[in-house]
């Protein structure tokens, strides 16, 4: 059994980032969750622009989102990324993001369900990228 894979990608803040408290907008967190789940793909060898050319869309299906330490203009930060669970239908992303200190300021997760891009039906990951499945089941945090 094999230890999990967390990808990791740097976030570079920008002062258009910030609220009017001077601390990174909570929404902004979605889109570097995103740069995490994409830099993990990567690091797989797979692109989510493959999976649309083959006809399917990965949409977000449910996100959970916790603040625990706020990040401002001028911090390093680091998504930590992973799949918390693949199941065929569904995965689920795992999400760390930290400062520069090592401290833990957002914890999340992401829910994907595979869709048929003519109709949006879903459709079953497994099935549709069988080499993509199996590489996650290689690399899914154990339960």
């Amino acid at each position: 059994m094999s230890e999990y894979l967390i990808s990791t990608r740097e976030i570079q803040l920008y002062y258009a980032d910030t609220d009017m408290m001077g601390v990174i907008y909570h929404a902004n967190y979605l889109k570097f969750f995103e740069l995490g789940r994409t830099g993990l793909i990567e690091d797989l060898g797979f692109h989510y622009v493959a999976m649309e050319e083959a006809g399917y869309y990965a949409p977000v299906y449910d996100v959970h989102v916790t603040y625990k330490k706020p990040l401002r203009y001028g911090d390093s930060a680091f998504v930590h990324t992973w799949v918390e669970l693949n199941d065929g239908i569904k995965t689920v992303y795992g999400y760390s993001i930290t400062n520069g200190n090592d401290e833990v300021c957002v914890e999340g997760s992401s829910t994907h369900i595979i869709v048929k891009k003519a109709n949006f039906r879903p459709a079953s990951f497994k099935k549709a990228f069988p080499d993509w499945f199996l590489k996650y089941e290689e690399i899914k945090k154990k339960q």
